[in-house]
């Protein structure tokens, strides 16, 4: 992600709402890095009954990561899925379809204008001239195609990760591609809903050999230390092969859980939380925090002042963002948080059960 500041940059952008179901708090640092790479979108309202939450890690430059944080959330509501009601469906959909709408000459225009700002001029310009109308159509669906000198352009060479939540009524689907993270507090227990894709992993090193990658020094063809992205297409050009069978993957985890009163609060965050803190440390620092600060991005502030590194290099060095999302509870199951107590084994076990597939994690992730 490139070179470390001589001083981290530890302003915080955060932001705050709820509605009659939820309380959300987003926040974003840069740290040591010298740029910031990560984006995040944050909807209370994807429509009446829906809401919306993702973070977006990016790589290689911040382009992808923007354009996520601007269109997937779109492409969730304009699938045929999500209007029947299959959230799964219609989240795997946008996460390919990420990938298409970035190539050619609207995808380059618009990845420039959200890019760097030496980028960002001849984007426009270019845009300008090659757009047919010369503007949107105000109408976020549609992705017409353009002619232009980029009309061949096969994608963007850097990426990013997605996390994202959805949260309809009782219903939380999760979807993931990459190392970001999505654990639920449920009675005080962290369970991982999404899993790390790292090239390491059995099912991960199978697709990457397949399709005639490599694994060098851990990292996918010797540059990646994940195996699943959106954007870095370079990895993705096999045409031969389905956009899940390439070397690398924006094809995403899709992990159902049905909520209950028992559930504290969800967070999602990059992994530069998570290279600092394991599922468990967070939660139990949130819910620490959360008996005397009722703002939720300060308590994501305060992990974020936890988390970063007093010198440059190593863990805590990352760009970070997090999103914390706190389930209203019905006014007999309202009880505070310090009265929660720990799970015995047998209930544990219960409730592992319950969350059939997800993670339950309550040690230091490996480095």
């Amino acid at each position: 992600m490139g070179v470390y500041l001589s001083t981290p940059k530890t302003e915080k952008t955060s932001a705050d709402g709820e509605d009659d179901r939820l309380r959300f708090g987003v926040s974003s640092m840069q740290g040591w890095r010298s740029t910031m790479e990560d984006d995040h979108a944050a909807y209370l309202s994807l429509d009446d009954s829906t809401s919306f939450f993702g973070v977006y890690d990016g790589h290689g430059g911040k382009a992808v990561s923007k354009f996520c944080a601007k269109y997937l959330h779109q492409q969730v509501l304009k699938q045929e899925a999500y209007s029947a009601g299959d959230l799964g469906t219609s989240l795997r959909k946008a996460f390919l379809r990420m990938d298409e709408m970035m190539c050619g000459q609207r995808g380059w225009r618009e990845l420039a204008i959200l890019g760097d700002k030496v980028d960002q001029f001849n984007g426009m310009i270019e845009g300008l001239i090659w757009s047919k109308s010369g503007e949107d159509t105000g109408h976020p669906d549609d992705w017409a195609s353009e002619e232009g000198s980029h009309s061949d352009f096969s994608g963007p060479s850097c990426g990013s990760t997605a996390c994202v939540a959805i949260i309809r009524n009782k219903q939380l689907v999760v979807a993931n591609a990459g190392d970001s993270r999505c654990v639920i507090s449920r009675n005080g227990q962290a369970y991982n809903l999404s899993k790390d894709h790292k090239p390491d992993l059995e099912i991960e090193k199978e697709r990457i050999y397949k399709a005639g990658g490599y694994i060098q020094c851990g990292r996918v063809n010797g540059t990646l230390n994940l195996s699943r992205a959106i954007g870095d297409m370079e990895l993705k050009r096999d045409k031969s092969r389905l956009a899940e069978e390439q070397i690398l993957s924006a094809n995403p985890d899709i992990r159902t859980v049905d909520l209950d009163d028992d559930d504290d609060f969800l967070v999602i965050a990059c992994d530069g939380i998570w290279d600092c803190m394991s599922s468990q440390q967070l939660v139990d620092f949130v819910r620490e925090q959360l008996e005397s600060e009722n703002k939720l991005s300060a308590v994501i502030e305060k992990v974020f002042d936890r988390c970063i590194a007093p010198s440059a290099g190593g863990e805590g060095c990352d760009n970070m963002t997090m999103i914390l999302v706190q389930f209203k509870k019905p006014p007999s199951s309202s009880a505070s948080t310090k009265d929660h107590q720990p799970l015995s084994s047998d209930q544990q076990s219960e409730v592992a059960e319950e969350i059939s597939g997800f993670d339950q994690s309550t040690s230091t992730p490996s480095k």
